[in-house]
């Protein structure tokens, strides 16, 4: 094993630690955190043995291991950025009901604007 196997290990093992600690406080989701759990797991994998990747990219038609987790990364990307928007329309939503709510509540006519002389 070389440096950065090592150091990348070390590194996923503090995040699966931090995943483990916020599931069980129940800071997240479960599906989530498992989720979160599985990608650290999948991730010391492919360190600790990165011809792996090279035998699952070729059962799936790509030459490469580095070009499966290159492609993995992009479509995790774009669905993160999907779900971003998606979780920013329903909160604008929110707010837009939520300012209508309080305005039928608390109507009040704009104040007249003195003339000007």
């Amino acid at each position: 094993m070389n440096a950065f196997q090592i150091l990348g290990i070390a590194v996923i093992a503090v995040l699966i630690t931090t995943s483990l600690v916020n599931l069980t406080r129940g800071r997240g989701r479960l599906s989530v955190s498992l989720l979160w759990l599985w990608l650290w797991c999948l991730a010391a994998v492919a360190l600790a043995w990165p011809d792996s990747t090279v035998l699952v990219a070729r059962s799936l038609g790509i030459k490469r291991g580095a070009d499966l987790v290159f492609y993995c990364n992009v479509f995790a990307t774009l669905g993160g950025f999907f779900l971003i928007y998606l979780k920013q329309r329903r909160v604008e939503r929110q707010l837009t009901l939520l300012v209508r709510e309080m305005a039928i509540a608390n109507p009040a006519l704009p104040e007249q604007a003195e003339p000007s002389p």
